[in-house]
């Protein structure tokens, strides 16, 4: 009986055909595996639905991209006030010495200054909430102009005024020391600046500071999937079942790595065209892209690094951290800061060290891909 049952195995595997044949890292070759790539790919582009942070960082991202006109406009004005018009605020001026503060606070925009003889009567009128704040001017034995500032304990409307007199206080201190130049009180003559400076404070806000978010955002965030994708299928189990696919556990990696990189770049594209639909323009859409993409390649690998080797998900989140943060540190010393990078893409504006630095981000990123690539090969599969 034994020997018919061993017959039959026989011919049942020759009519099936050899099993593919088993590489050295567990897995199986066979004719192409795209397929199977693409499936790891689509599986874990498909898993992000069930990620609520993930659908939230993305929502947020989406709010400001699409709103961004409006955002820009609220958001300036917190630090800016006269750029909003129709703002004005009523300071009460008093003190031995307003002169040169109550005409420097009626040239500001969005203030109206009016003086007060008697330093209790200003006061009142502070208290009565006919004013919004009391300028003290008073200048010392030195010659010195100091200005004390009244304004309400708390609230937005608070914030605004705080910047407003900020700003008047900055104008005084700049036409004391033109005065103290003028009747050569300085050892050194100040260097001459524009008295107005013709420009929209929306401009800077928007390329400094709103476009570097969108494009670095996504970034990190795609580095951070993929170091909780692979840790979960490593707690789970799932990564040994994947190399059944057949894929060996470079390509698995890869299938992961390439997915969750090219979201980046991705959503980059998408916010670039509802940032032309609100009105801002990109001068080199193109440029800003590849730069994401190079990055987010990066900071993906990085991730998928810290994922492989680290022992458990809460030390690959902090390794990741660590790593994410020295990248910033790393940047601060660079001829050109990354934010600034995008900033002068988006304007049309790019230097010789610009497009240098964008090309050291692309040659960095093909270069760990490569040593992340050479460092699974020598990673035995079974001990993950």
């Amino acid at each position: 009986m034994s020997r018919d049952r061993d017959r039959g195995r026989e011919r049942e595997s020759i009519q099936r055909g050899p099993n593919p044949p088993v590489r050295p890292d567990g897995g199986t070759e066979s004719g192409s595996t795209w397929g199977a790539r693409w499936a790891v790919a689509r599986r874990e582009l498909a898993s992000l639905r069930s990620e609520k942070t993930i659908i939230l960082a993305l929502s947020i991202q989406l709010f400001i991209a699409a709103f961004s006109s409006f955002l820009v406009v609220g958001l300036v004005s917190l630090y800016d006030p006269g750029s909003v018009d129709g703002y004005q605020t009523e300071v009460a001026v008093t003190g031995d010495d307003i002169d040169t503060l109550l005409r420097v606070a009626n040239g500001q925009d969005g203030v109206t200054a009016e003086r007060y003889g008697d330093r209790g009567s200003a006061y009142d009128a502070f208290d009565d909430g006919r004013v919004s704040a009391v300028l003290d001017a008073n200048r010392n034995a030195d010659g010195q102009l100091s200005v004390r500032a009244t304004v309400p304990e708390e609230g937005l409307r608070t914030t605004l005024l705080v910047v407003q007199i900020r700003n008047t206080l900055e104008n005084v201190e700049r036409v004391e020391r033109q005065q103290n130049a003028d009747e050569g009180r300085l050892e050194r003559s100040p260097i001459p600046v524009p008295t107005s400076i013709q420009s929209s404070p929306y401009v800077g806000f928007t390329y400094t500071i709103l476009l570097p978010l969108l494009c670095f955002l996504p970034v990190f965030i795609s580095g951070s999937i993929v170091v909780d994708s692979l840790i979960e299928e490593r707690q789970r189990g799932t990564l040994e079942l994947l190399r059944v696919a057949p894929l060996s556990l470079a390509e698995i990696v890869d299938a992961k790595l390439v997915a969750t990189a090219a979201l980046a770049p991705l959503q980059a594209i998408a916010w670039f065209l509802l940032l032309a639909v609100n009105g801002t323009a990109i001068a080199a859409p193109a440029a800003l892209v590849v730069l994401v993409a190079a990055l987010s390649l990066l900071v993906v690998t990085v991730g998928v690094a810290v994922a492989l080797w680290a022992p458990d998900r809460r030390q690959a989140q902090l390794l990741y951290s660590m790593a994410t943060v020295g990248g910033l540190v790393v940047a601060t010393v660079l001829p050109e800061h990354p934010a600034n990078t995008v900033a002068k893409f988006a304007l049309g504006n790019p230097t010789t060290a610009t497009w240098g630095l964008l090309a050291a981000y692309c040659l960095v990123a093909v270069g760990a891909f490569i040593a992340l690539r050479g460092g699974i090969g020598r990673l035995e599969p079974d001990a993950l």
